[in-house]
């Protein structure tokens, strides 16, 4: 007698044990030719063998401002050339991230390597999809602030800054914001600079090994966050400038606190000097590595520290002013090499640039208002809620409602700690915005990544990341 075992559908299977069907799912999905677990399209490295020729060309370094012809140089010398001539049987292509702790959130890169040399670098994005443009369509600009200062967490109150500065345009406020007002936002965006860039001076030393640095920077940076909570209530995320003015004034002793931040802080830089600056095995660990030219950088749409440690001086606060940084006095920090070493060093002449800004804010600080009296975008004050139905009933509206914005659209630039970024709006007269759109510098510096680590070695990836200095909720905003 003969025993026939049939084998069950998928269904029998998943009531039997799910384990089983998973099992096979994953099996008979390895047994395909060509499966990838993970395919995120034409973002991925392909094997040379299987791209085209302008592809590689892209990945190989060619930028916007080239010509045809220097393209057609390009494709039978330099680089390409260099890359054609090694077989792919002596290379291996490999991922960095999206979860390794160096690539600063979830950034992945994609690295070709012969041996420990990085022949082609691709960052991929878009594994946060925080999706912010999009919600900041269905928010009311009054709501607009507690959505864009989330996406460069390390610098919210510059997001908030540029948000506010685009909506007053379109409403056709912006040359009535109260001096207390402005000169209120300046104080904000340069300490806010400040802890940022002190940020990086910890995550920066902690990637290149110096421990003891993520513990100083950190020290520091706590110092403006304890400010920060004083004033707004919040570390960080704190919805605090809006469209018209701030949420509030500066609380007492407000200027004793910045005044002790900025005794503190000299004596501390010149520890960082000793620990890094003037440090042997820091300065060979970034000297000439990750080089990119004015040309590239410029072509690349780099801004910040990036673009500045290239030698070309350019900074929104000097060359297109907003605000009163037109009555201050600073230097724009340039470099001359564009390696990771100058953008350091950069960031950290920024920091005592920054001090300095600080200190003539203090001696220009005005009195007055510290937002706009305007009905149309300003809540009543909290006393006449509790004295004045219609008081009450502004409020409701104002914060359920929100205010309408005239049709139009408007473009508005500063110079976050990361370089430029921009708020794009357009209204169509209603409450909430019809588009928005940010140009976030972490967003255009990241492409920068690939012409910086072509020929540089695997073990100077982290230190190259670290430069760049990303903020991935801004890059996936």
């Amino acid at each position: 007698m003969t025993t026939t075992h049939e084998t069950p559908d998928t269904d029998e299977i998943s009531e039997i044990d799910p384990v089983i069907v998973s099992e096979r799912e994953t099996v008979s999905a390895l047994a395909r030719p060509g499966h990838v677990n993970t395919d995120e399209g034409a973002q991925e490295m392909q094997a040379r063998s299987g791209s085209s020729a302008a592809e590689v060309l892209r990945e190989v370094g060619a930028v916007l401002r080239m010509s045809e012809t220097e393209a057609a140089q390009l494709m039978t010398t330099g680089d390409l050339n260099r890359i054609s001539d090694v077989g792919e049987d002596e290379t291996m292509i490999i991922n960095m991230g999206p979860q390794h702790p160096s690539t600063h959130g979830v950034l992945r890169l994609m690295l070709e390597l012969k041996g420990e040399t990085v022949l082609r670098c691709k960052p991929i994005i878009g594994y946060l999809h925080t999706g912010m443009e999009k919600t900041g369509e269905q928010l009311t600009y009054m709501q607009g602030g507690t959505n864009v200062t989330r996406m460069d967490y390390a610098s919210p109150l510059n997001n908030e800054l540029v948000f506010s500065m685009a909506t007053e345009k379109l409403l056709g406020i912006d040359g009535d914001i109260p001096e207390r007002a402005q000169w209120m936002r300046m104080l904000l965006s340069e300490l806010n600079r400040m802890s940022s860039h002190l940020l990086f001076m910890a995550t920066n030393g902690m990637d290149l090994g110096a421990v003891s640095m993520m513990i100083y920077g950190w020290r520091e940076r706590e110092e403006v966050l304890r400010f920060f909570q004083k004033v707004t209530g919040l570390r960080m995320n704190h919805n605090f400038v809006r469209p018209g003015g701030l949420a509030a004034d500066l609380p007492p002793g407000w200027r004793d606190d910045v005044l002790r931040i900025l005794d503190m802080l000299p004596g501390r830089l010149e520890e960082y000097d000793i620990l890094m600056t003037g440090q042997p095995i820091f300065r060979e660990r970034l000297q000439g590595v990750g080089v990119i030219t004015p040309d590239e950088a410029l072509a690349l749409g780099a801004t910040g520290p990036i673009l500045r440690s290239t030698g070309v001086e350019w900074d929104l606060r000097r060359d297109m002013p907003y605000l009163h940084y037109e009555d201050v006095e600073f230097d724009v920090v340039v470099g001359s090499f564009g390696d990771a070493y100058d953008r350091y060093a950069i960031r950290l002449a920024e920091i005592r640039e920054s001090m300095l800004i600080v200190r003539q804010i203090l001696d220009k600080m005005p009195a007055g208002d510290y937002r706009i009296q305007d009905k149309k975008v300003t809540p009543p004050p909290r006393a006449r809620i509790d004295e004045s139905m219609e008081a009450l009933i502004h409020h409701f509206k104002i914060f359920t409602e929100g205010f309408k914005v005239p049709e139009g659209e408007v473009y508005v630039a500063i110079e976050s700690p990361r370089g430029e970024i921009g708020c794009y709006i357009a209204s169509d007269g209603s409450s909430t915005p019809y588009r928005m759109h940010v140009r976030a510098p972490s967003f255009v510096n990241i492409q920068c990544l690939a012409h910086m680590m072509r020929g540089g070695l695997v073990a100077d990836a982290v230190a190259v990341i670290s430069s760049v200095d990303p903020v991935l909720g801004e890059v996936d905003r």
